[in-house]
């Protein structure tokens, strides 16, 4: 879609938008795309592009330099695709503290996603006690920055270790293989099999399956 309008195409319904606010709008003023002022407001600039892209975001912070309010502004487009990077785009104009508008071009209708403003994170109280659970039971550090794809969690070294209890001493009770690795979920970790490497012989007691054999054997 970016590749079939340009800028220009975006000014328009920008300037209409902002008239209608009570502001008077003047196109490229200085490194500016679009400066509109208001009497008893402060001024407020706007950066143009066809699409989302890093420089835009640049072009929105250096111009943060010479007012607090900067909105950027991109074409509506349509599909999911659009609908993911306009909700990601979104946040990361928000912790910048810009704006974001999106303009539908067959109506001209500007859409307003966020306004410009100090950014205030909300925590997530159990996210973060998840991160920290996680680093604490992790055994080491086996992985590398960047991974793609299998990751070693505290979860996998969890089973990993309930796996070479089964191999060196077969059949046990939950209790006997959480004594013996002092993996406290032991008996979650082999009745949930999510690896599927554990099948249950008896009520409480569990044994290695051939994919947990594999497993052992890959590392």
């Amino acid at each position: 879609m970016g590749s079939q309008i340009s800028e220009t195409a975006l000014y328009p319904p920008v300037k209409t938008f902002l008239e209608s606010l009570g502001y008077e709008v003047k196109a490229e003023i200085g490194p500016a795309d679009v400066m509109a002022v208001r009497d008893g407001a402060p001024p407020l600039i706007v950066e143009l592009k066809t699409t989302f892209s890093l420089a835009l975001f640049h072009q929105g912070v250096a111009r943060l330099s010479v007012a607090d309010h900067v909105y950027l502004a991109v074409p509506r487009g349509r599909g999911r695709r659009f609908q993911r990077a306009l909700s990601e785009n979104v946040k990361l104009a928000r912790r910048l503290g810009l704006g974001l508008l999106t303009i539908r071009l067959e109506t001209g209708l500007v859409e307003v996603h966020c306004d410009p403003g100090p950014y205030a994170p909300r925590k997530s109280a159990r996210a973060s006690a998840m991160l920290l659970g996680e680093f604490a039971r992790r055994r080491g550090d086996p992985n590398l920055g960047g991974l793609r794809g299998q990751r070693v969690t505290a979860y996998r070294q969890d089973a990993m270790a309930c796996a070479a209890h089964l191999a060196a001493s077969g059949a046990s009770k939950g209790a006997a293989v959480r004594a013996a690795t002092g993996v406290d979920r032991a008996t979650a970790i082999m009745r949930d099999n999510h690896y599927g490497w554990f099948r249950r012989v008896e009520t409480g007691i569990y044994d290695l399956t051939e994919t947990g054999v594999e497993a052992l054997d890959a590392g």
